[in-house]
This record gives C-alpha cells, sequence and structure tokens, in this order.
C-alpha cells in the first residue's frame, strides 16, 4: 500500500468527475453527480494519511492505487 497524504489525495477524484462541493475546517467534501456518496477527505498538512482511511476512501470512489500516481 502506498502512503499519500490529504494533498495528494485531493487531486485525484477531480481527474475522475468528482466535484469540491465544499470545505468544512480541514476536511474537503467532494461529490459526484448522480451519486449520493460524499468523500470527506481530511488536509494535515503533508502527514501520510492512515492506510485504512486511504484504502476507504478509495473503496467508496471507485478508485485504485495505481490512480493515485
Amino acid at each position: 500500500m502506498t502512503s499519500a497524504s490529504g494533498k495528494d489525495l485531493i487531486k485525484v477524484p477531480k481527474k475522475h468527475a468528482w466535484e469540491l462541493l465544499r470545505v468544512h475546517g480541514i476536511h474537503h467534501i467532494f461529490g459526484k453527480r448522480g451519486s449520493v456518496v460524499r468523500l470527506s477527505v481530511p488536509l494535515h498538512g503533508n502527514r501520510p494519511l492512515k492506510a485504512s482511511l486511504l484504502v476507504h476512501l478509495l473503496k467508496m470512489a471507485n478508485l485504485t492505487q495505481k490512480d493515485l500516481c
């Protein structure tokens, strides 16, 4: 499993038709037209996200680890 920071991760949904809906504190909330799924990506500077959170967010967005590169 590759690690990624929140800054790295927020670039990926934008490439796959996810839109930034709002920013609530340190969380960037993404949504996709026609989907009820919301992605809440925390930004803690350049600190990497925990592996379990990264896997969960990728699964919710129907993305793979290859999409992070």
